[in-house]
């Protein structure tokens, strides 16, 4: 009865006890709470959460229900910025270290060490070429020395983690590795050529993975051309990266192009952000029925720059009366700048005053405000215009439902465009400041 009972008390513990991720994070007083996701190509599932202690130590507790594969651990918000990949193989409990300024440190997890270790060894070798070619050496021994260290290296990490989920890593990142020597333009094109030529985009692990989405930033961004401006370069390698990943399902692909999308949005490189949603990002909207961001792709594409205006009704004065008329048969200035804003919110009610002293001091004719204030309520609005005649001011019922906004895409206040004479978009400036520093650009040129 003893035994049976010892056994009683002791099975749970087995089935629900069966690994550990757990770690330190330093400096301490930077992180509160850690969070884990099991990544699949398409979702990141929750796992579970550990309050970070003050001398920085997590753990999760894996049961026996927990898959192998990957696993992402989050530390901070935005979550999609902070955070990293961990491989668990449903056999030893993980131990690591995390630094804000050195990233990662795996101290227990043999297959977590190699990858990491192959990582390291092989940006060495990568080190070592750079430093030769910049030197302009000719020693074409020592080059041929680098590159069979190299390809001995990656061979000698595929034969030690064979069997491993590190393999998987280890050859989808094995570089192009040159016979003979060659010269630096000859090499970087061939490293250009090869650059994804053992990467499998059907590969599930891989793809639950952040390995395609690094693959994909360092190969848009990092490819240059001395004979071509950043844009078209972009564009052409995002071109070369899509027929790359053909073989990739197309949810998997939306992921990634997405992300790319989003980033060249950030960057303010509208016409490469276009580039991919017209000819790819849109087709695999339509695919997937995926109406949300097809709604998002259009009006971005919408209020670029160069693109004309979305129109609205506006109400101006002719000859002493009120008369109706839509944005596009505005002909009273050089340029309009729209901006949106709200009664409610302290930073329009600190700018919107300095736009109007802005609008007063440029001569005749250049500059007409349109000002678009989103509100619930008109009184407190209504009673704040009559400081600012000179704007032309449109009442924007139902605030954030607003129809105009929701053209614009305006999701803050206060918002700026700049239109030129034919309504096109001329600037979006994200700051007061931006906006008076396109005008004294103007001005100078």
């Amino acid at each position: 009865m003893k035994r049976l009972f010892f056994l009683a008390v002791l099975f749970p513990s087995l089935i629900w006890a069966q690994h550990t991720i757990k770690g330190v994070f330093s400096p301490p007083e930077d992180y509160n709470v850690a969070l884990l996701y099991k990544v699949t190509p398409t979702v990141s599932e929750y796992v579970g959460n550990s309050e970070i202690q003050k001398e920085g130590w997590f753990e999760f507790k894996l049961d026996s229900t927990a898959k192998k594969g990957i696993y992402r651990l989050v530390y901070a918000i935005p979550q999609e910025d902070y955070n990293f990949d961990i491989i668990y193989n449903g056999k030893e409990s993980i131990e690591l270290a995390f630094n804000s300024e050195t990233g990662v440190d795996f101290i227990k997890s043999a297959e977590n060490k190699l990858l990491a270790s192959y990582t390291n060894s092989m940006s060495l070798v990568t080190q070592s070429i750079g430093n030769y070619f910049s030197q302009e050496s000719q020693d074409t021994t020592a080059l041929k020395a680098i590159f069979k260290t190299q390809r001995e290296t990656q061979l000698n990490y595929e034969k030690a983690a064979k069997g491993s989920i590190a393999l998987e890593f280890i050859k989808a990142n094995k570089p192009f590795i040159p016979n003979k020597v060659l010269d630096v333009e000859t090499y970087i094109k061939k490293l250009e050529a090869h650059y994804f030529d053992h990467i499998d985009f059907t590969n599930k692990t891989l793809q639950s993975s952040g390995l395609f989405q690094e693959k994909m930033l360092n190969f848009v961004f990092g490819m240059s051309s001395e004979t071509k401006d950043d844009v078209e370069t972009y564009k052409e390698n995002i071109d070369l990266f899509c027929v790359k990943m053909k073989a990739a399902p197309i949810k998997v692909k939306r992921i990634l192009l997405v992300d790319l999308w989003q980033q060249m949005a950030d960057l303010g490189y509208e016409a490469v952000a276009n580039h991919i949603s017209e000819n790819y990002l849109m087709d695999i909207a339509v695919a997937l029925n995926d109406q949300e961001l097809l709604h998002t792709l259009i009006l971005y594409k919408d209020t670029s720059i160069g693109n004309e205006a979305p129109n609205f009704n506006v109400e101006v004065k002719e000859n002493g009366k009120l008369v109706s008329k839509k944005l596009s048969d505005l002909n009273v200035a050089k340029n309009y700048i729209i901006v949106f804003w709200s009664s409610t919110c302290p930073h329009c009610l600190d700018e919107i005053p300095q736009l109007f002293e802005f609008e007063k001091k440029q001569e005749k004719g250049k500059v007409k405000v349109v000002a678009i204030a989103l509100e619930d309520d008109p009184y407190q609005w209504k009673s704040l215009t009559y400081d600012l005649p000179s704007f032309i001011h449109v009442y924007g019922e139902g605030k954030w439902d607003n129809e105009i906004a929701n053209q614009y895409g305006v999701t803050s206040t206060p918002t700026y465009f700049i239109l030129n004479e034919k309504k096109e978009i001329a600037a979006k400036p994200v700051t007061f400041e931006d906006l008076k520093a396109f005008f004294d650009t103007e001005d100078k040129d």
